[in-house]
């Protein structure tokens, strides 16, 4: 650094000029070698959870209006605009998503999408139901009514912290390339 606080090189002929800078991430063994039964293992959790996340799209679709007044127009009448077409929204979120996650395409994005429809279950099932005295009550029909959407929710989570895997049909590299701002 300079003496006026300047964190450009000497000599700098271009003051518009970026850099470009690379930052790459080893693999936890230094052989290469890779988990595959954890790279499986990851694979049949991204599939069926997407598979089980398309079933409760297409039900949404089976019945769009029953799902707008008795859901969307009861406990998100803040959402503004007709709530047929909040519904038609997260049945397509909860149909195009998981085909993204399943395959690998986009999988952080469209778990992305997955976690802000099940954070939006979540809080249907806290408004409707309450905790139920979660963790430690024995509930009537032996589990939560929200269980499900806090499951969903967390394994969307896990996908868009964590990435599809070694197994998906694109497949990130382990480098990060960004240029920072210059001064």
């Amino acid at each position: 650094m300079s003496e006026k606080g300047n964190s450009k090189p000497n000599g700098s002929t271009s003051a518009s000029s970026a850099q470009k800078v690379e930052v790459v991430v080893q693999s936890p063994s230094s052989d290469g070698e890779v988990n595959i039964m954890g790279e499986l293992s990851i694979l049949v959790l991204r599939v069926v959870f997407s598979l089980m996340m398309v079933h409760h799209g297409l039900e949404k679709f089976n019945d769009p209006q029953g799902f707008s007044e008795f859901v969307v127009g009861k406990y998100f009448s803040f959402l503004p605009g007709d709530p047929v077409i909040w519904t038609y929204a997260a049945a397509g979120t909860q149909i195009i998503c998981p085909i993204g996650l399943a395959t690998g395409v986009f999988a952080r994005f469209s778990a992305l999408g997955i976690l802000n429809t099940m954070i939006f279950a979540l809080y249907f099932h806290f408004i409707d139901t309450g905790l139920e005295g979660f963790p430690f009550a024995v509930v009537e029909n032996h589990n939560y009514i929200f269980e499900l959407s806090a499951i969903y929710a967390a394994i969307s989570f896990y996908f868009v912290c964590a990435g599809p895997g070694r197994l998906s049909a694109v497949r990130k590299l382990n480098k990060i390339t960004y240029y920072p701002k210059g001064e």
